[in-house]
């Protein structure tokens, strides 16, 4: 079992930058895929990115590619967001998800364990 907590969110400028952090506990955290998804008001949370259990291969979504990055470094039981130029439209709560499944399947559902969300605000 995993837990999950995410830090860094905040208020930005459009335009601007923010590096969220998500600390995990337990010792197989190099066994997990890990993922960052968001939710904004009313509507569903939907997938934001990936990365393998390596840190080899990552996914996502169209409307972050180029702009957001996702990292990890399994020493530190650390997963990151880098997120640049970001928009109005990035705001949202975002969520630091873990699983033992492919890293290919970008549901929400198929994702085990989950942080309690850190805001997010972009202002145009």
């Amino acid at each position: 079992q995993v837990q999950l907590v995410e830090s860094g969110g905040g208020l930005v400028q459009a335009g601007g930058s923010l590096r969220l952090s998500c600390a995990a506990s337990g010792r197989t955290f190099s066994s997990y895929v890990m993922g960052w998804f968001r939710q904004a008001p009313g509507k569903e949370r939907e997938f934001v990115a990936a990365i393998s259990w390596s840190g080899g291969t990552t996914y996502y979504a169209d409307s972050v590619k180029g702009r957001f990055a996702i990292s990890r470094d399994n020493a530190k039981n650390m997963v990151y967001l880098q997120m640049n130029s970001l928009e109005p439209e990035d705001t949202a709560v975002y969520y630091c998800a873990a699983k033992l499944t492919g890293v290919r399947s970008t549901g929400r559902d198929s994702y085990d364990y989950w942080g309690q969300g850190t805001q997010v605000t972009v202002s145009s």
